[in-house]
């Protein structure tokens, strides 16, 4: 027998009339822009960290992995403390564990300190990832939901814009370190705001049980999958260390599944998987978030490495696709509302199928003009799927299951990141090193970067395909609802 308990109903009309809904979406949008600009601005660091601190391209590889490892793993668990004890306190103590720890990634002294430190700054980040979305559901009414999450995709995507920008200029400036310590101002004031003008809110029943075992399983997995990926690029995928690592992951994925059925209130609730069209939503949404979050992470590799720009252009240059991508995106989520989610979405991935295959073609003798042509349509595609996106998802359940269902969608975004980024950087490493003398991919000649630079947007290109024929698949059977 199923004993979950209830959860509570999203705020009605008349109560969210009596909140500052555009003050809410303030403190919601100053967190959901601080967890952005990190995940973005480490990534034009990288290259640098390899050489500062003496490390080599698989190890730095996670200090990105160790952070959305931790965001990854335990997402669902906070999407349901936040039913259990409230979204704002939750939301609050992200907020300030975010700050506390960019403090200690600035003082890092060593690459595996500043890992650790990126990892508890994953544990804020997640309670920001997690609740943001939801806070905002309940307090905008259904009419305006598309615009109120279009809002939120385009702070994503200012977030992800500015993010290089700010630091090439701060790392040109004053080094890599900087770019940590950016974000103390940012998360004082939002704590503030948040504080201030964020509706405690209704919960459930305090005494629920937390799924502590499934949070562990789930982390071991994800754990292993990364290991695995990035130990593959070190050692060849035929070693056993590799090998074992990703059998270890497959098992575990499959223990996983089979604990969260046994239990009457799991971290993730399978039942949600019954609707088709939410199923395959959420794996969209993966496929495109997988392929974007895995091939962003060679850009700086192939401007610094084989262009020779200098930090600060390579940030510019960056910001291009996301500063497309935000402008956009408030208007797909009014064109959403008007005539629904599905064909906004499929011009979206079409969009940004063709810009990953015009990224594909990029070599060693382009200008800057080159570059900003062939990303222009994956930032228009991007801003034009992600909020009519969220808003299928969200509207494919019901209100009382908002909560988890926003764990869901923040767990595809953290998911794509987290199985893209080692997938990638290992064909990447794979092709750039074929027939290669060199070790590392940082040491391969600049034609070999270049080639594993086109075979990962060739892969990004044919998941953004699959994603497209899945949303013409979904659109087809709501229409014959």
């Amino acid at each position: 027998m199923n004993d979950r308990s209830p959860e509570p109903p999203l705020a009605t009309d008349n109560q969210q009339q009596t909140v500052d809904k555009w003050r809410v979406m303030l403190g919601i949008s100053l967190g959901v822009l601080m967890y952005t600009i990190d995940t973005s601005i480490v990534n034009i660091a990288l290259p640098t960290l390899v050489k500062d601190l003496q490390t080599d391209f698989a190890t730095v590889q996670w200090v990105g992995l160790s952070y959305v490892l931790v965001v990854t793993s335990l997402v669902l668990g906070a999407a349901r403390l936040g039913d259990i004890l409230g979204k704002k306190s939750l939301y609050l103590g992200g907020l300030i564990v975010f700050t506390v720890s960019s403090l200690l990634c600035g003082l890092a002294p060593s690459i595996g300190i500043l890992i650790g430190a990126r990892a508890l700054q994953g544990m804020g980040a997640v309670m920001i990832s997690a609740l943001g979305a939801a806070i905002i559901v309940e307090v905008f009414p259904a009419a305006e939901r598309g615009k109120a999450l279009g809002v939120i995709g385009a702070v994503v995507s200012s977030g992800i814009a500015i993010g290089p920008s700010i630091g090439g200029v701060l790392i040109g400036l004053s080094g890599w370190r900087s770019i940590f310590l950016v974000n103390i101002p940012i998360g004082i004031f939002a704590t503030f705001v948040v504080h201030k003008y964020v509706p405690v809110g209704q919960h459930s029943d305090r005494h629920q049980s937390f799924d502590f075992w499934g949070s562990i399983v789930i982390s071991v997995v994800l754990v292993c999958f990364s290991l695995g990926m990035t130990e593959g690029q070190r050692y060849g995928f035929t070693n056993s260390l590799p090998l074992g690592l990703l059998f270890a992951a497959a098992i575990g994925l499959v223990g996983f599944i089979l604990l969260e059925s046994r239990l009457s209130q799991p971290m993730l609730d399978l039942s949600l998987f019954r609707a088709q069209t939410f199923s395959l939503s959420l794996l969209t949404g993966w496929l495109a978030f997988m392929a974007l979050g895995g091939s962003s992470f060679m850009i700086p590799f192939f401007l610094q490495l084989v262009l020779h720009y200098p930090i600060e252009r390579i940030g510019l240059l960056m910001a291009i696709t996301p500063i497309i991508g935000g402008l956009v995106s408030p208007l797909a989520g009014n064109l959403s509302d008007r005539f629904g989610t599905r064909s906004i979405m499929l011009v979206g991935l079409i969009l940004m199928t063709i810009g990953c295959l015009a990224v594909s073609t990029l070599d060693a003798n382009i200008r800057d003009l080159d570059y900003v042509l062939r990303v222009i349509p994956l930032g228009l595609g991007w801003g034009i799927f992600q909020s009519p996106n969220n808003g299928a998802i969200l509207g494919a359940v019901p209100p009382q299951r908002v909560g988890i269902a926003a764990g869901l969608l923040s767990l595809t975004r953290t998911l794509g990141q987290t199985t893209g980024l080692p997938l990638f950087a290992a064909i990447f490493a794979m092709i750039a090193l074929a027939g290669s003398q060199a070790i590392d991919v940082t040491l391969a000649a600049p034609e070999a970067i270049v080639r594993g630079f086109q075979g990962t947007f060739h892969l990004a290109a044919l998941l953004l395909a699959i994603a497209a024929a899945l949303t013409v698949l979904l659109w087809r059977m709501e229409s014959r609802k």
